[in-house]
This record gives C-alpha cells, sequence and structure tokens, in this order.
C-alpha cells in the first residue's frame, strides 16, 4: 500500500472517529470539543490539497512506506 493510500484511509478513520466522539446524538459521544479535532484534519486535508505536501506522508515514508503517485 502507498503512502497517499494510508494518509487517506488515516485521515477517513480519524474524522469519523472524532465525529463519532463528539456530536452529542451518538452513543460514543464523550465532548463537543472532538469536533475541533475534525476541523483540524479537514484543514490539513485542505493545506495538503493546495501545497502538495503533507507532513503524515512524509511520516509514513520515513517508516518505510513507499512513496504513491
Amino acid at each position: 500500500m502507498t503512502s497517499w493510500k494510508l494518509v487517506r484511509i488515516l485521515a477517513g478513520l480519524l474524522i469519523l472517529l472524532s465525529l463519532a466522539l463528539g456530536v452529542a446524538e451518538n452513543p460514543l459521544f464523550v465532548s463537543k470539543y472532538w469536533l475541533y479535532f475534525t476541523a483540524f484534519i479537514g484543514l490539513n486535508l485542505l493545506q495538503s490539497g493546495l501545497t502538495n505536501w503533507c507532513l503524515m506522508e512524509s511520516i509514513l515514508r520515513k517508516l518505510g512506506v513507499r512513496a504513491g503517485c
């Protein structure tokens, strides 16, 4: 699996997890402040799309995951 694919999978999982922990109607609700984490991930995805650089992808490459195109 390539680094760009792992980044998107991790981003999706973290968004779903933070929504589950931050939405009051959810049985897994912990705190509404988890929604800030959702916004943080969204901002990082936006920044990555605009600059073609992603910190998580750089970290994954240093851990030995092959680069994706």
